[in-house]
């Protein structure tokens, strides 16, 4: 069990940056592997970048790769998404997700993850 909760969004103008943080409460954050997602209104869920629980490993969807970095501290227990050059398209909610279980779903699906936070708005404006 573990509860997260994402901040860092807002408005920010076209090719700029952007850092997202998301907290996580509980002891056992190392045993979670963590991922970000995003929703734009109206679209499906989109993955977005996923780090293994040591945070050495790291997966990123096309449309981010280059631009965005996941990386966490698992000392304060935080995860965050470091998001450079921004686009309008980038414009949505983003989600922080907790993968607890490893189950036998593919790892860039929101089935794969327990633990959700409620999002942070991303506005990218050109």
């Amino acid at each position: 069990q573990v509860q997260l909760v994402e901040s860092g969004g807002g408005l920010v103008q076209a090719g700029l940056s952007l850092r997202l943080s998301c907290a996580a409460s509980g002891r056992t954050f190392s045993r979670y592997a963590m991922g970000w997602f995003r929703q734009a209104p109206g679209k499906e869920r989109e993955f977005v970048a996923r780090i293994s629980r040591s945070g050495g490993t790291m997966y990123y969807a096309d449309s981010v790769k280059g631009r965005f970095t996941i990386f966490r501290d698992n000392a304060k227990n935080t995860v965050y998404l470091q998001m450079n050059s921004l686009k309008p398209e980038d414009t949505a909610v983003y989600y922080c997700a907790a993968d607890e279980n490893y189950n036998g779903s593919y790892y860039y699906t929101g089935a794969r993850y327990e633990y959700w936070g409620q999002g942070t708005q991303v506005t990218v404006s050109s």
